[in-house]
């Protein structure tokens, strides 16, 4: 596959309507937002589930926003795809088969990466490390932790399926694939991004994007990234009580209980380990990794 491919996911056509792609950069930026924020005011809030600045409440507030406003906008983006652009899921990325064993190999990895990243912080001064595990002696937290574990999988899962699926595979048939990868790489920084935050915050979620748009291209589906974006996610959460993309589930540490120390750059701040360096490292190593394989169009080759 080259820069300059039209296509990423297979050449079915669209029997439908697809949206120019400037329409459809609106469309992801829009609609998720307007979904996000009117299933927060509608229902989350109504319901005492995040305060009136839409941010979740403790750990079930936190899973209903997960699961409630970020279910609505996969919904809207599937149908969209079913019955406007009248396409399979499959030309979007979910590909057959061993869908679900790939997530889950995924997710594996994207909990290895955050492990490998937190252990690099503290390794440099980043952390005062407190209790071991404190979790496991409450079966509530327990209950609480495992909600998260599906929360962020739809959560993860349905982001990865509009940016890396959906947009991607649009803009890569209207322009090309290098277009396609820089604009929903800036798109999903921009959605991310919060004046609040280090500039190298932002610098972080580009570095993501690009780690998983060189993942989904070689692998040829988007079911791995899902689930490392789940991962990654959920570990961060519930892991180490520390922040996940500059929001707090308040759940006790599953691992270790970390509390930052020294410099902003070395420890992430208020945004967690996504705003170290060594999360910048880790993912950087990641890109290069997924940009040197073979994809899987180029294995097919070869072995034929």
């Amino acid at each position: 596959m080259t820069l300059f491919s039209k296509n990423i996911f297979g050449d079915e056509e669209a029997k439908g309507w697809l949206p120019w792609g400037a329409l459809a950069t609106i469309m992801a930026l829009v609609v998720t937002i307007a979904l996000l924020m009117g299933t927060g005011l509608l229902l989350l809030e109504p319901l005492g589930l995040v305060d009136s600045q839409l941010e979740p409440i403790g750990a079930y507030g936190f899973y209903a926003f997960l699961t409630v406003s970020f279910g609505a906008v996969g919904l809207a983006f599937i149908s969209w795809i079913k019955f406007v652009e009248r396409r399979s899921l499959s030309s979007v990325g979910l590909t057959k088969p061993s869908g679900m064993k790939t997530f889950w190999q995924g997710h594996g990895a994207g909990i290895a990466m955050m492990l490998i990243t937190v252990t690099l912080i503290g390794a440099f001064g980043g952390y005062d490390v407190g209790a071991i595990a404190p979790a496991l002696s409450s079966p509530t937290v327990l209950f609480q932790i495992a909600l998260l574990l599906v929360g962020f999988a739809l959560q993860s899962s349905v982001e990865e399926f509009i940016f890396r699926g959906w947009l991607l595979s649009v803009l890569t048939r209207k322009f090309n694939l290098l277009t396609a990868v820089l604009i929903s790489s800036v798109l999903f920084t921009f959605m991310h991004f919060s004046p609040e935050n280090a500039w190298y915050n932002s610098l972080n979620v580009m570095v993501f994007a690009l780690f998983a748009c060189a993942w989904v291209i070689k692998t040829g589906n988007i079911w791995g990234v899902m689930g490392w974006h789940a991962g990654w996610n959920w570990f961060t959460a519930t892991g180490f009580e520390v922040p996940v993309t500059g929001l707090d589930t308040d759940t006790t540490a599953l691992v270790v209980q970390l509390s930052p120390t020294g410099p902003d750059w070395l420890h992430g701040a208020g945004m967690g380990p996504e705003g170290s360096i060594f999360c910048t490292l880790v993912l950087a190593a990641g890109t290069i990794y997924w940009l040197t394989r073979p994809s899987k169009s180029e294995v097919g080759a070869e072995e034929s």
